[in-house]
């Protein structure tokens, strides 16, 4: 038995590089980007959704490398979960794996009934709801085949929404320089608001909520390291590739979008009910004269959604499957199928409950975006504990008398990247409902403060029941385990 078979029993590394870096891409690019990335133009401007995005997007990059600084030190499936009760707390890692897994346990449901909204587009008298079901069975079975089969569903899938995005950025552009028949008002769609500004600063906090839930999803580098056929390598490769993709294809998008869309067009407005037909790229589609290319789009979109789901289910299964191999889960979720090393019964339970989700969803038209707003405000949180893990790693790796020459990839900025990523992380959590707050505590709006900031005290309840339990420290520096699972550089290495 290998070294890594003994460490995580029954899990394969399969996993290469590519597939890395498209499970990322794939848990990234969804909704966020085809669906809602109108309402942020029409909400903050075009110049104010940019500089959302790329405040966003700076801050998901110093991040990504802190974990990518863990993950190839440390390529467990447990990722941040593993890492905050190694180097914080194990109130912390309960916490931090249980949180992450109620996102995406949510997110999956969330993207299930995007799709049947999708569906709609060809079978506008079919339930929605039949569609968003089969997309849950569907997704169920490509994770219970083995993980390289997911992987190479996934980098497929992957694949076919980065060609349509390139597609509509060469198309947008081609519209903006006057190539195309249509020629949009570009000047005037630009200078809107105060310079392409719209409601100043409030705008833009209220777009990097909706930007942040765009970003998520990156952070599955760290989880699928401990599937990775050589994570030293493919984990600092994807975390380069993917970062550099996303930020281009969402900052190129939202210029696109502005320059071709009036910020007050009712198509963006209506971009964040649901209606893929006034999708943002729909309509530059349909505006360039490509109205067949308006219906491949719409199956782009739908692709797209399924792949994000299908990373969902994904990572969110390996986490219950790594917290119960840590002792933070019940242990009937460590059983693992010993021909495909897939932990079925961590995946099975969290369709479950995606599945319950789901069906919860349908109660009324205004639990979609409940969601959406409550899945990415955990995805805060787990970002949170991303930046505490990594700073709690550097300290405790030069405290044991180690050097940051040893580490294969190092975190950019540090410390100033991961506390800057805590900063804007806690900033943009307590401003997303300040409205909620005007007036005096009675006049407070206590029914949208509880629905926005539920996340909050669900972690703090998971974090204070475990460490009462087990009476849980903070971890001394000299005491951190940098030892179990790592894979320190080699004397050729260095």
């Amino acid at each position: 038995m290998s070294n890594e078979e003994a460490e995580q029993p029954g899990l394969k590394r399969t996993l290469k590089t590519r597939h890395l870096s498209m499970i990322a891409l794939g848990g990234t690019i969804g909704t966020g980007l085809f669906v809602t990335s109108g309402a942020t133009v029409a909400q903050a401007g075009p110049f104010g959704a940019l500089t959302a995005y790329a405040i966003m997007g700076l801050m998901v990059y110093f991040l990504m490398t802190g974990l990518g600084e863990m993950a190839t030190y440390m390529p467990v499936s447990g990722s941040f979960s593993t890492y905050a009760d190694r180097f914080v707390d194990p109130a912390f890692g309960f916490a931090m794996g249980w949180n992450f897994w109620l996102n995406w346990t949510v997110t999956v449901a969330v993207e299930a009934a995007t799709v049947g909204v999708v569906m709609g587009y060809w079978f506008p008298h079919s339930p929605s709801w039949i569609w968003s079901f089969g997309t849950l069975a569907l997704i169920l079975l490509i994770n219970l085949l083995s993980t390289k089969t997911y992987g190479e569903t996934e980098f497929w899938m992957a694949m076919i929404k980065v060609i349509a995005v390139i597609a509509f950025l060469l198309v947008g552009f081609a519209m903006i320089f006057g190539i195309m028949t249509y020629k949009p008002d570009v000047a005037r769609n630009l200078s809107v608001g105060n310079h392409g500004f719209v409601n100043g600063f409030n705008g833009i906090l209220a777009v990097l909520m909706v930007a942040g839930f765009s970003f998520q999803g990156t952070e599955f580098i760290g989880i699928t390291a401990g599937e990775s056929e050589t994570p030293e390598t493919s984990v600092p490769t994807a975390i380069k590739q993917v970062f550099w993709r996303i930020l281009l294809f969402y900052i190129g998008a939202i210029f696109v979008i502005g320059a071709i869309i009036y910020y007050k067009d009712p198509s963006l407005l209506n971009s964040s009910e649901q209606n893929i037909a006034v999708s943002p790229f729909t309509l530059v589609f349909e505006r360039a004269g490509l109205a067949g290319a308006a219906a491949v789009m719409n199956a782009v979109i739908l692709t797209s959604v399924i792949s994000s789901a299908n990373s969902g289910l994904y990572t969110s299964s390996r986490m219950l499957y790594s917290m119960a191999e840590d002792g933070m889960a019940p242990s009937f979720f460590k059983k693992v199928d010993a021909k495909t090393g897939i932990p079925t019964r961590a995946l099975l339970v969290t369709i479950a409950v995606s599945v319950l989700t789901l069906a919860t969803s349908l109660v009324g038209k205004d639990v979609y975006m409940y969601l959406v707003a409550a899945s990415g405000l955990t995805g805060f949180i787990t970002w949170i504990g991303i930046a505490v893990c990594d700073y709690r790693f550097r300290r405790a790796f030069k405290a044991q008398g180690h050097a940051v020459s040893e580490l294969r990839y190092h975190a950019k900025w540090f410390p100033v990247g991961p506390i800057l990523a805590l900063v804007m992380s806690i900033i943009v959590i307590m401003g997303q409902d300040l409205q909620s707050f005007q007036g005096s505590i009675m006049d407070w709006n206590w029914q949208a403060i509880i629905t926005t900031y539920l996340a909050i005290p669900i972690f703090l309840v998971l974090f204070f029941y475990y460490k009462f339990k087990h009476h849980t420290k903070i971890r001394p520096l000299e005491e951190v385990d940098l030892q179990t699972d790592a894979r320190p550089m080699s004397a050729d290495e260095k």
